[in-house]
């Protein structure tokens, strides 16, 4: 599994504005500085951390990023998704080989440490990630 560039600066940004929003909304440029990322790339993973519901924003000067709901109810995996889309198995071995049985274990395989890896990101919570 790879993750992405995206979603590194997508699960920095949630736990940057998961510490910081009690105080106020958490600015983009604030964020960006802060790591150096390139402001146009994070908004853009920003606008769709809001719109998946991880996050909200506000327009005007006391505006910025907050969190949607509080950060126990923030997975990882909602957090990941968001930005690359859902999390899944695209493997078709045994349509390859014809059902080949060495191919049918290796994709059962896959499909376990898929689901493995779905319910780890499920299971961590962006909370416990910033305690």
């Amino acid at each position: 599994m790879r993750i992405s560039r995206s979603i590194g600066y997508a699960l920095v940004a949630a736990g940057y504005v998961a510490m910081h929003c009690e105080e106020k909304a958490v600015l983009s440029s604030t964020i960006a500085k802060e790591y150096g990322i390139p402001l146009e790339y994070l908004l853009k993973i920003l606008q769709q951390l809001v719109k998946a519901g991880v996050l909200r924003s506000k327009r005007g000067p006391r505006g910025g990023f907050t969190l949607s709901k509080p950060a126990e109810e923030i997975n990882l995996l909602e957090i990941i998704e968001s930005v690359d889309g859902p999390l899944v198995l695209h493997l078709h071995l045994a349509e390859l080989t014809k059902d080949s049985p060495f191919s049918l274990k290796m994709e059962d395989t896959c499909r376990k440490a898929a689901e493995q890896t779905r319910v780890t990101y499920t299971n961590a919570k962006l909370a416990d990630m910033i305690n």
